[in-house]
C-alpha cells in the first residue's frame, strides 16, 4: 500500500470512528427515536443534516464528473435537484409534519384510510429506496477501491459490510447526527480541493468567481479538437428538460427527504429546515461547475499530449480500479484527449491527484466521499427499515408488537436491504448519477401526485390514490426498462422516465377518484385541518383557534 493510500485510509477510519462513536451515543433506545429522532431536531441542525443525507454519493462524486462530461447538459442535474427542495419545502413538508406520521406510507395509508394503499406505499418506499442505494455503495465501491488498490467490485463488498453496521446501530436518532458530521465533512472535502486548483490554474482563490475564464479557455480547445464545445446548449433539449422535471418532482417526493422533516418539532420548523437545507446543499451546487471546468481543463492541458510512456503515476491507480482507460489507438506515442475514457463517477476523486494537490487533500476527498456516501445510505435504509416494520410488519402484519420486537425488524430489514444492494451494485447497471436519476423518476412516477392532491384536495380517495399509484410507478419503470433497450419517444431517455408517470398518475387518481365515493367526512375535514398553522384546527367548517395558544 503507497503513501497515498496510507493517508486516505487513516482519514476515512478516523471520521469512521466519529460516525460509530456518534451513532453509539445518540442509540436508539424506542421506535420514535429509530424512525423520527423523537421529533427533537431542531431547525439548523436538521437543515444540515438533511443537506448531509442529500448529499449522496452521486452529489458528491457523480455530479462533477457528469457536468465535465456532458457540459451544459449536465447542469439539469444542479438545478433539477435544487429547484425540488423549493417545491417540497413550500407545497408539502409543514402539512406532511402537521399529519404527525412516521413514514410516507403511514401518511398515505391513514389520509386515505386505507391498507391496500399503505401497503403500495410502502412496497414503493422500499422499490425506489433500494435503487438510490444500489448507487450509494456503488460510489463507495470506487473510493475503497482506490484505496486499496483493487478493482471497485471488491470495494462494494467492503462498503456493504461498513454501512450495514454504521445504519443499524443509532436508528433515525443516530443517522441525523451523524450526517451533521458528515455534512461538515463533505462539505470541506469538497470546497478545499477547488480553492487549491482555481488558485493553481487562475491565480485566484475564489472559484466561483474564476471559473468562467476557464470555459471560455475550453470551448477554444474544443474547438480545435473539432468538438461540441464544453457549455454550448445541448441539441436533445427535450432530454434536458425531462431530466429537469424528473429531478424536481422527484425530489419533493423521495420519501428519505420527505421523512426527514418529521423529526421537527412543529410546521414552522419544518419551513426552516428546508430552507437551512438549501443554504447548506447550495455551497456544493455551485461548487460543482467549477471543479468540472478545472478538471477538464487541467485533464486537456496537462495529462492529454502527453507521452503515453510518462503518464503521470495516478494513472496506473486508477486504471487498476477499472474506471479509467488509456489507449494509444493511433500509435503514435502520444495520448490524445479521445484516447482517455474516464469514468463520471471517478472524476471528483481523481482531480487531485491530476491537480497534484497533495496526499492529505488526496485523503481528505476520499473522507469526504465516503461521507457522503454513508450519509444518504444511513438516511435509505432506515427509510426501508420503516417501511417493512413500521408499514408492513406493525401496522398490518403484527399491530401488538412491543417496542423490542419492531426495532429488531427494523435492524435486520437495515442488514437484509443493505446485502441485497450491495450484491447488485457488484456490477451496477449504470452509473452512479444514471442509477440515482432512476431512482428519482420513480419517486415522482409513484408519490408526487398522491402527496399533493392528498394535502390539497380533499375529494381525492382511497380508490383514486390506489390506481394513480400502481399506474405511476409500472409506467416509470417500464419506460426505463424500454428506454435502456434503445426504444425511446421524443428522445427522452431512461432517467427521465417520470415524465410519463406523473402525468398518468394524476390523470388515474384524478378520474377514478371522480369515478368513485368522496372518501369520509372525518378524512375531508383532517384534509382541510393540513392547511392552518398548528395553533389552528378545522372542524365543522369552520378553523378554530386552540385554547392553548393564548388566542
Amino acid at each position: 500500500m503507497d503513501q497515498q493510500s496510507i493517508v486516505s485510509l487513516s482519514l476515512i477510519l478516523a471520521t469512521f470512528g466519529l460516525y460509530i462513536g456518534i451513532a453509539i451515543f445518540c442509540r436508539a433506545k424506542q421506535t420514535s427515536d429509530f424512525y423520527v429522532a423523537s421529533r427533537g431536531v431542531p431547525p439548523l441542525w436538521n437543515g444540515m443534516a438533511i443537506g448531509g443525507d442529500w448529499m449522496s454519493a452521486a452529489s458528491f462524486i457523480g455530479m462533477a464528473g457528469t457536468v465535465m462530461i456532458m457540459g451544459y447538459g449536465g447542469l439539469a442535474y444542479i438545478m433539477g435537484w435544487t429547484g425540488g427542495y423549493l417545491l417540497l419545502t413550500f407545497l408539502l413538508a409543514p402539512q406532511l409534519r402537521k399529519y404527525g406520521r412516521f413514514t410516507v406510507p403511514e401518511f398515505i395509508g391513514d389520509r386515505f384510510g386505507s391498507h391496500k394503499a399503505r401497503l403500495i406505499a410502502a412496497i414503493g418506499t422500499i422499490i425506489i429506496s433500494f435503487t438510490y442505494i444500489i448507487g450509494q455503495l456503488s460510489g463507495s465501491g470506487v473510493v475503497i477501491g482506490r484505496i486499496l488498490q483493487i478493482d471497485a467490485m471488491y470495494g462494494t463488498m467492503i462498503g456493504v459490510v461498513i454501512i450495514a453496521i454504521y445504519a443499524t446501530l443509532g436508528g433515525m436518532k443516530g443517522v441525523t447526527w451523524t450526517q451533521v458530521a458528515q455534512y461538515m465533512i463533505l462539505i470541506v472535502a469538497y470546497i478545499i480541493p477547488i480553492v487549491f486548483m482555481s488558485l493553481q490554474v487562475t491565480g485566484n482563490p475564489l472559484p466561483w468567481l474564476s471559473y468562467g475564464t476557464i470555459v471560455s479557455e475550453l470551448g477554444a480547445l474544443d474547438r480545435e479538437l473539432g468538438l461540441t464545445e464544453y457549455f454550448a446548449p445541448t441539441e436533445n433539449k427535450a432530454q434536458m428538460l425531462g431530466l429537469m422535471f424528473c429531478l424536481m418532482l422527484g425530489t419533493a417526493a423521495l420519501p428519505h427527504v420527505v421523512v426527514r422533516f418529521f423529526t421537527v418539532s412543529t410546521m414552522k420548523a419544518a419551513r426552516w429546515s428546508g430552507a437551512w437545507a438549501i443554504v447548506f446543499i447550495a455551497l456544493l451546487y455551485l461548487s460543482a461547475p467549477a471543479y468540472a471546468a478545472f478538471s477538464r481543463f487541467i485533464l486537456m492541458t496537462q495529462v492529454a499530449g502527453q507521452s503515453i510512456a510518462g503518464l503521470p503515476a495516478w494513472t496506473k491507480t486508477w486504471v487498476d480500479t477499472g474506471k479509467l482507460q488509456v489507449a494509444d489507438t493511433n500509435g503514435d506515442g502520444i495520448l490524445q484527449w479521445q484516447e482517455i475514457i474516464i469514468s463520471n463517477d471517478i472524476v471528483v476523486m481523481a482531480t487531485p491527484e491530476i491537480a497534484n494537490l497533495g496526499v492529505f487533500v488526496v485523503g481528505l476527498v476520499a473522507a469526504g466521499a465516503m461521507a457522503a456516501a454513508l450519509s444518504t445510505a444511513g438516511g435509505l435504509l432506515i427509510t426501508i427499515s420503516s417501511s417493512f416494520a413500521h408499514d408492513i410488519y406493525y401496522r398490518l402484519v403484527n399491530p401488538n408488537a412491543s417496542d423490542k420486537k419492531r426495532l429488531a425488524a427494523g435492524r435486520w430489514a437495515i442488514v437484509l436491504s443493505t446485502l441485497a444492494a450491495g450484491i447488485v451494485a457488484l456490477d451496477p447497471p449504470g452509473v452512479i448519477t444514471q442509477i440515482v436519476a432512476w431512482a428519482f423518476s420513480l419517486a415522482a412516477g409513484t408519490f408526487l401526485p398522491v402527496l399533493v392532491l392528498g394535502v390539497w384536495w380533499k375529494r381525492a380517495n382511497a380508490q383514486g390514490a390506489i390506481a394513480g399509484m400502481l399506474s405511476g410507478l409500472g409506467v416509470t419503470l417500464t419506460y426505463i426498462i424500454l428506454a435502456k433497450q434503445g426504444i425511446t419517444i421524443f428522445g427522452l431517455l431512461d432517467t427521465a422516465a417520470g415524465v410519463f408517470g406523473v402525468p398518468v398518475n394524476l390523470l388515474v387518481m384524478y378520474l377514478v377518484s371522480k369515478a368513485t365515493a368522496a372518501p369520509p367526512q372525518h378524512l375531508q375535514d383532517e384534509v382541510m385541518d393540513l392547511r392552518y398553522p398548528e395553533q389552528m384546527t378545522y372542524k365543522d367548517g369552520e378553523v378554530w383557534m386552540d385554547e392553548a395558544s393564548g388566542k
